[in-house]
């Protein structure tokens, strides 16, 4: 949004640790530039009639704790510049990329090219491979990657190999960066595309068993008792067993985050049909997505990941236990979850910011977005504005597996600062 405006009057969260107040909000040419008497008092002397969007809200950007993006620089699927355009246009002002990638991103040659364009722009972060070629073999130079500027070390979305998380966690290369695993065994969870349950049997689909997480969970806490100098996370929880044990473990768990669809969907709803099915890793049942909600709000659970995978046309002719796991679709993210915990369950607003934003940028260990004056870096979110989803819309990805597609959603990031 590059014209001026007084938004007046309209809520305003400025940050963590705030509460969401009416005020007055002056943007010029897409720059914060002032809140309430000094928003209006400069407003007036530039002649501007101020703008009604007491509905509205101005809060500071949401942040994404690890997608991926196989395809970086050129091709027809999702790259770098079109991942900016969906993310800024979806209110996002960081995304974290996981190592996976055409060229693994396990060197620091492999990390040149990314610019972060902090100040005007979507900031792009690099996790850097634990492990060479995410094999989870040998250990990637951790130091080198740091030092070439990832912000922590990952590896894909399945569980590195205890003993080698364990070499690298005592060499401490990575000092006190973040490392993020993954709490998923292939070996357990087989051809399993679902979460074990009887709806999982009822719809035929292969199942996933619990214990392919709850494992490996109890491994990395394992390790995360004995390694408390180092920052463990834990990607992408699923079920309501692994909150628990999250729970049980007492002070100071690690932090982790929960895939965004986790919490809007599970195995009893879905049409056959449906993209949302074939995710990683598997949905559970409504119990397990109630816990999770529960987990996020509590603060149990740190942070909702977008965890975009970008998949083509061709991609998805394919049979769903044949087809890449994953979802795209940052512009949906928050209107859809505005839906879930705002509207139907009177989820306060600061609530939901901590674990799309705040709680996001604690899990990569970047300072928490706020809303600055002189900063394009903001968005303005309208929960009554109604669209339809679809692939065409130029806010959208690359991806052809968006869920909701044809859908009427209500709420959206109508303007943001970095969307340009």
């Amino acid at each position: 949004m590059d014209k001026t405006l007084l938004l007046d009057p309209v809520r305003i969260l400025r940050g963590i640790g705030q509460s969401v107040e009416q005020g007055a909000v002056l943007v010029e040419e897409g720059i914060l530039t002032a809140f309430d008497g000094d928003a209006r008092q400069k407003a007036k002397a530039l002649g501007l009639t101020p703008t009604e969007a007491s509905e509205q809200l101005v809060a500071p950007c949401l942040v994404d704790p690890h997608s991926v993006l196989e395809t970086p620089f050129s091709g027809d699927q999702e790259t770098i510049e079109s991942l900016r355009r969906c993310a800024a246009s979806a209110g996002y002002g960081q995304v974290a990329l996981l190592p996976r990638g055409r060229t693994w991103r396990d060197q620091p040659e492999c990390l040149q090219g990314f610019s972060k364009d902090p100040k005007n722009g979507v900031q792009l972060h690099l996790w850097g491979g634990f492990s060479q070629g995410g094999t989870s073999e040998q250990l990637a130079p951790h130091g080198d990657l740091l030092e070439h500027g990832a912000i922590g070390l990952a590896d894909d979305d399945a569980l590195i190999s205890p003993q080698l998380l364990e070499q690298g966690l005592v060499l401490g290369e990575m000092g006190s960066c973040p490392i993020l695993v993954a709490p998923r065994d292939p070996a357990l969870q087989g051809a399993g595309m679902v979460r074990e349950g009887v709806e999982t049997l009822r719809a035929g689909w292969p199942p996933d068993p619990l214990s392919s997480e709850m494992l490996p969970i109890s491994q990395l806490m394992a390790l995360h008792q004995r390694h408390r100098d180092r920052q463990l996370r834990l990607m992408n929880l699923s079920t309501a067993a692994a909150v628990e044990q999250l729970v049980a473990f007492g002070d100071h768990p690690p932090l982790s985050s929960v895939n965004w669809w986790h919490l809007l969907a599970d195995r009893n709803g879905l049409a056959a049909g449906n993209p949302g099915w074939r995710v990683r890793p598997s949905l559970g049942g409504s119990k397990d997505r109630e816990r999770l909600i529960d987990a996020v709000l509590s603060q149990t659970i740190t942070a909702i990941s977008v965890h975009a995978v970008s998949l083509d046309d061709e991609d998805m002719l394919l049979p769903p236990d044949q087809r890449p796991p994953g979802l795209c679709g940052h512009h949906l993210v928050l209107p859809a979850l505005w839906d879930a915990l705002v509207r139907q369950r009177n989820t306060p607003v600061e609530r939901l910011w901590q674990a799309l934003s705040f709680g996001p940028s604690a899990l990569i260990d970047q300072p928490p977005e706020e809303l600055r004056l002189g900063s394009r870096r903001w968005l303005l979110f309208d929960p009554n504005h109604q669209w339809t989803v679809r692939r065409d819309d130029p806010h959208a990805p690359r991806g052809a597996n968006m869920p909701y597609l044809g859908q009427v959603l209500t709420g959206r990031v109508i303007a943001c600062g970095l969307n340009r």
